[in-house]
């Protein structure tokens, strides 16, 4: 039988309680048969994946590249999967470039089949994305108890690698805010209504940065590389979470993916 997560609390007790137990917790997950049979399927046949044709004929494999991720949704949209692929990231007006979720970038440039090789010939690639697809389907599973746990174990994975990349602060807020699951989390930790994203996309980025130097005293993206930073940002979270009830986050990120998805932004 597979291992389900436990969460027994909501809220700052039951996430103080998954930062304790997360690594024995995840370690069980992962000796899953399912999950085991789906990794060594991955490894076995990456490696000979030369196109996005390939990869979504496959579903097995189309299902770890998605997972690795968080695009698990998506597995049925071949046309738009493909089309993301074998676009590419290089080219400026590749479709990936155009989407406002920044996930179908990172996974579109992960693969690179708008290179030659593709990336799929690395020696290493078969470890990222396995190692993605294994956190994001234990942070799932954790999802399946609790949601908000999931939105902020995304939110702790995430933020330093935004933070690193070399765009501007007010890049590093749009990809924030073309994220679902990072954008219900800011929402929620700075208050925000889900309504904010019915307004222009420009006084959206002046909401946060207003919202984030009320709250924290900056406005800064960056500040949560800061351990104490981004765990006060995730306390607010939950604070805020508690407060708003049980599925307002999870509606936060669907109204942030259908109202974004359409306001392309190049930073």
């Amino acid at each position: 039988m597979s291992f389900q997560p436990v969460v027994p609390f909501s809220g700052n007790v039951g996430w103080a309680f998954l930062q304790r137990t997360r690594e024995a917790q995840e370690a069980a997950f992962l000796k899953s048969p399912a999950i085991e049979r789906d990794v060594t399927y991955f490894r076995e046949k990456i490696g000979d994946v030369g196109s996005a044709g390939d990869l979504v004929a496959d579903r097995r494999l189309l299902a770890v590249a998605l997972g690795a991720f968080g695009l698990d949704d998506d597995l049925p949209n071949k046309f738009f999967i493909r089309k993301v692929l074998e676009e590419g990231t290089v080219a400026q007006d590749a479709f990936a470039n155009k989407l406002a979720d920044k996930r179908y970038l990172e996974m579109s440039k992960a693969f690179g089949f708008d290179l030659e090789p593709p990336n799929t010939a690395l020696s290493n690639f078969a470890d990222r994305i396995v190692a993605a697809f294994e956190t994001r389907q234990f942070e799932i599973s954790v999802g399946r108890q609790n949601e908000s746990m999931r939105l902020a174990m995304g939110l702790e994975r995430e933020l330093d690698a935004i933070a690193a990349r070399d765009i501007s602060e007010n890049g590093l807020w749009f990809t924030i805010m073309g994220t679902p699951p990072l954008r219900a989390v800011f929402e929620t930790a700075l208050n925000l209504p889900a309504s904010l994203g019915s307004i222009d996309i420009d006084r959206q980025l002046e909401v946060f940065k207003s919202a984030a130097t009320r709250v924290f005293g900056d406005s800064s993206v960056r500040q949560f590389t800061d351990p104490e930073r981004r765990e006060e940002l995730i306390r607010k979270f939950f604070v805020g979470d508690d407060l708003a009830g049980p599925t307002t986050t999870t509606a936060r990120g669907s109204v942030a993916l259908s109202l974004l998805q359409t306001a392309p932004r190049f930073f």
